[in-house]
């Protein structure tokens, strides 16, 4: 009588999402295969396609995981009431932007952005995954302003919005790696950017 087939465990989704996460950045996700995972992770392109139903879905889950690890290190940062508020800005700000070319974080945001116009579901996940972003900094800039500490003039969550889109500006050319772009010039025109947009001497 043959013996019964071994069924290989699932393996966790924090490895699919590391795992999916290296290969969109070294590859792009239109080379990203569902079998071409799996066989890394030994699990069958069905079973990957059973737990996110497409690519696109893996894609943004994958952002979403890759998010929240962040987000943790940003809310232990923005917690901090000790530190002055211009210091945890500045962390904010190294928090957002890239950390060099093909940054895998970055990866994911700029295939998110670039396949999210025709896909109302990756539209409202990217918007569901930036919004911690834009509370946090808007919650920031509010404390500031009540302290004295900000002088920026009109709406604080506006002023958070268009900091945010400056940012966003800044990472893109740093993540795809165009020449002569650094992370510490971007973070060197961020800190200049945002000092200006709050009404900060320079």
């Amino acid at each position: 009588m043959a013996q019964p087939r071994t069924r290989r465990p699932a393996r966790p989704r924090e490895e699919v999402y590391a795992a999916a996460r290296a290969a969109i950045a070294e590859h792009g996700l239109a080379r990203l295969t569902m079998a071409g995972l799996g066989e890394q992770l030994g699990m069958s392109a069905g079973h990957l396609l059973y737990y996110f139903g497409s690519k696109d879905q893996l894609l943004l889950e994958t952002l979403r995981w890759s998010e929240a690890q962040l987000g943790e290190r940003r809310g232990r940062a923005l917690a901090r009431r000790e530190d002055p508020v211009l210091e945890r800005l500045d962390r904010y700000l190294e928090l957002y932007l890239p950390e060099g070319p093909g940054d895998p974080r970055w990866i994911l945001w700029i295939e998110v952005w670039s396949r999210s116009p025709g896909t109302a579901e990756l539209r409202q996940g990217q918007l569901d995954i930036e919004a911690p972003w834009q509370d946090d900094l808007t919650a920031l800039l509010a404390e500031g302003r009540a302290t004295g500490l900000l002088p920026a003039p009109g709406a604080t969550p506006a002023r958070a919005a268009q900091l945010r889109a400056l940012l966003d500006g800044l990472a893109v050319p740093l993540a795809i790696g165009l020449p002569a772009t650094t992370r510490d010039g971007a973070l060197a025109q961020a800190r200049s950017a945002a000092h200006a947009l709050l009404g900060l001497p320079a």
